[in-house]
């Protein structure tokens, strides 16, 4: 029997332990396109949803809720503070927020720049959980022309050239 228990015991403590290195990498992924149809460039943001609720409760000493729209609201101007795109001449395209989608592992946020091809951005600025987060390292996939190209973005580069 007790022997039985520390069994037990030791494969909670193995469980436990596991899922807590299941979290010891603190990514985001932004894929970029522009789509035909609209003429747009769409942004597409993936982040675990346990680094976005640490963040939020630590800023504001509670707990979020990003299904109600005064939550979604407070967030969607975090994000805009922290990521924006600049044209050549240094000014920001206007980045719409067109929505998220958040489950129990991620929160996806759609942003588009309307009628704006992908050639008018020319650097990117990217600092959504890296401000919080030490480790976060946010990867931002941008297809052009048939091509993939990955930007790696963290504590000590937030800002890229597109090309």
């Amino acid at each position: 029997m007790a022997r039985r228990v520390r069994a037990l015991l030791a494969a909670a403590i193995a469980c436990c332990c596991m899922a807590a290195q299941a979290h010891l990498f603190h990514v985001g992924i932004t894929d970029v396109s522009f789509n035909q149809k609209t003429g747009s460039t769409e942004f597409v943001h993936t982040y675990t949803t346990h680094d976005v609720e640490a963040l939020l409760a630590n800023l504001y000493q509670r707990q979020f809720d990003l299904s109600q729209p005064e939550d979604e609201e407070i967030f969607r101007k975090y994000v805009e503070k922290k990521f924006w795109v600049e044209a050549a001449d240094k000014a920001r395209l206007p980045l719409r927020w067109v929505g998220l989608s958040v489950d129990a592992q991620k929160v996806v946020i759609y942003q588009e720049i309307e009628n704006t091809p992908l050639s008018k951005a020319v650097s990117i600025h990217d600092e959504v959980l890296i401000d919080f987060i030490a480790e976060q390292s946010n990867t931002l996939n941008v297809q052009d022309k048939g091509m993939i190209r990955s930007l790696i973005f963290d504590r000590k580069k937030t800002d890229q050239a597109v090309r």
